[in-house]
């Protein structure tokens, strides 16, 4: 992204800040209705630019006849009726009923476009209308002339500040854009059916949508989006996320622990997903006999090996999964493990990934990226998993929040292409650090950074998933002591113990249960 289209990006959100601090709403009845006038924005400067090259090219001999609804969903654009242009909303004198006349342009796109039936905000009768007044004023400053995807990178920064604003509710509908790149770097969509049974507000699906195109494919044509998502809302948010970056999908508002609505057994290519970490409550009565745990159900009150199983089998022969799932899970005892026991043999799990602290901007805990390949299945790599430990690379964004580079994306997702046998990148930059690291341009091991480890070296290790258990300790040189990275180093470690004793505690409570049980059988 270029420095102006950042700058211009962060006077916006300052501008739309700095008038919701002026007001009575919270950041919560604030968010939707202004992504919606983002999105509004977005669909009148498409339409702009498809009326003036309809009215360019149109033939001598067909002058008279008025360029109809046809003509602009024949270029892939969302017709506007004249009470839903920008232009229209932004000329009304201040004596009109502004919240309605925006209700109004919303319910008319809706009822021209049959794929955002009930998808677009009408609240805005609940904003003083000065406020929106002054909304429509900043958005007017987006110039006209925008090229590539330019509002989508607006409205995803609208997401992720308001993610941050919005506390734990932001990580409902949000993942920090640098892991689903870097997701999406190691399964490489480029061309099928792709799921997200968690999709929040679409992420998975732009940077799929991002990939395909840096590839020089058609993300309109080579991939087909399907998406389930619990919260209402949410699930909006998501169908207009797809609308301002020209993506169109099958978005369900279902619970997936009980609805498989897009009759996801084996069917999929790619599956991505950010789920709710250790949700408790689940109806296992509900979801006994579902074939989507061919695994089993987990005796514990936690809903992590039900994710994974769901991502495991939404997969075809040859499909692909890679999704963001609690530390925990990777060493997770009793019945938790007697599933991953089963998923490691069924030679599937092909790259794990761990992440440090801070990435997420409701939740300071570390996470591990987990990936899928059951293509894999026929290659070299049957019987091995690749560890990474990508704890020590990110950039401090500010005291409590750190992310990716694109050259740490690229550098990280290179490592996995080395093992794979692949082709490595260079489009961010990363080509000098992957020569230095593996100067034959062939994988290998480096204590600290990545190992290969076979099923039996797994086996070994209690079919743990930990990436640390196997890739070691870097040698370092001695170097001045650093108080704040050794502490932060620290308080990781202890949250990966406090998340073991936490499951052994849970062990020991489904031992005592049993033991109870025996008794009062005898």
């Amino acid at each position: 992204m270029s420095a102006n289209t950042t700058e211009l990006e962060k006077r916006l959100w300052a501008s739309a800040d700095s008038l919701r601090a002026n007001s009575k709403l919270r950041s919560s009845e604030y968010s939707v209705p202004v992504l919606g006038l983002i999105f509004l924005r977005f669909a009148d400067q498409k339409f702009t630019k498809a009326q003036e090259e309809l009215e360019q090219h149109r033939p001598e001999t067909s002058r008279r006849r008025t360029i109809s609804k046809l003509d602009y969903q024949a270029q892939g654009v969302l017709y506007l009726p004249e009470n839903a242009r920008f232009s229209y909303l932004l000329s009304l004198p201040e004596s009109e009923d502004i919240g309605k006349a925006i209700n109004d342009a919303m319910k008319a796109i809706e009822a021209e476009n049959d794929e955002l039936s009930g998808v677009l905000p009408k609240t805005y009768t609940r904003l003083e209308k000065d406020l929106l007044i002054a909304l429509l004023k900043t958005f007017s400053g987006i110039p006209m002339d925008t090229e590539g995807d330019f509002f989508g990178k607006v409205y995803e920064y609208f997401l992720s500040k308001f993610a941050m604003s919005e506390g734990q509710r932001g990580g409902e509908f949000f993942t920090p854009t640098s892991l689903v790149k870097l997701i999406v770097e190691i399964i490489e969509p480029f061309q099928g059916l792709i799921l997200d049974p968690a999709c929040g507000s679409g992420g998975m699906f732009v940077q799929s949508a991002r990939f395909v195109a840096e590839h020089r494919l058609n993300p309109g044509t080579d991939i087909s989006i399907y998406g389930q998502e619990k919260t209402s809302e949410t699930a909006r948010l998501c169908r207009m996320n797809l609308a301002v970056h020209g993506l169109s999908g099958d978005i369900r508002q279902t619970n997936t622990y009980y609805e498989n609505a897009h009759n996801c057994t084996g069917r999929f290519d790619f599956v991505m997903a950010n789920p709710p970490f250790n949700v408790n409550g689940v109806d296992k009565e509900k979801v006994k006999g579902d074939k989507r745990y061919i695994f089993g159900l987990p005796r514990v009150d936690n809903a992590n090996y039900l994710w994974i199983q769901e991502f495991y089998t939404a997969l075809n022969e040859r499909g692909r999964a890679g999704f963001v799932m609690a530390n925990s899970a990777g060493d997770a005892r009793g019945s938790e493990q007697e599933i991953r026991t089963r998923l490691i043999q069924a030679n599937a799990v092909d790259v794990m990934i761990s992440i440090g602290s801070n990435f997420f901007y409701t939740v300071t805990l570390p996470c591990t990226l987990w990936f899928f390949d059951k293509g894999k299945r026929t290659t070299e790599r049957r019987d091995k998993v690749l560890f990474i430990d990508a704890r020590s690379i990110y950039y401090q964004v500010d005291r409590a929040h750190r992310d990716f580079t694109p050259e740490h994306i690229e550098r990280i997702a290179n490592i996995v292409r080395l093992y794979r046998g692949e082709e490595i990148e260079n489009r961010q930059g990363s080509l000098p650090q992957m020569q230095e690291l593996f100067p034959e341009n062939t994988y290998k091991d480096i204590a600290g950074l990545c190992r290969v480890a076979t099923l039996t070296e797994i086996e070994a290790q209690g079919w743990s998933l930990n990436p640390g258990r196997y890739v070691g300790v870097a040698e370092r040189a001695i170097e001045d002591f650093d108080f704040k990275e050794n502490l932060e180093t620290l308080n990781e470690e202890l949250n990966l113990l406090n998340a073991e004793s936490y499951n052994l505690e849970l062990l020991i409570s489904e031992n005592i249960i049993s033991l109870l049980e025996v008794q009062d059988e005898e």
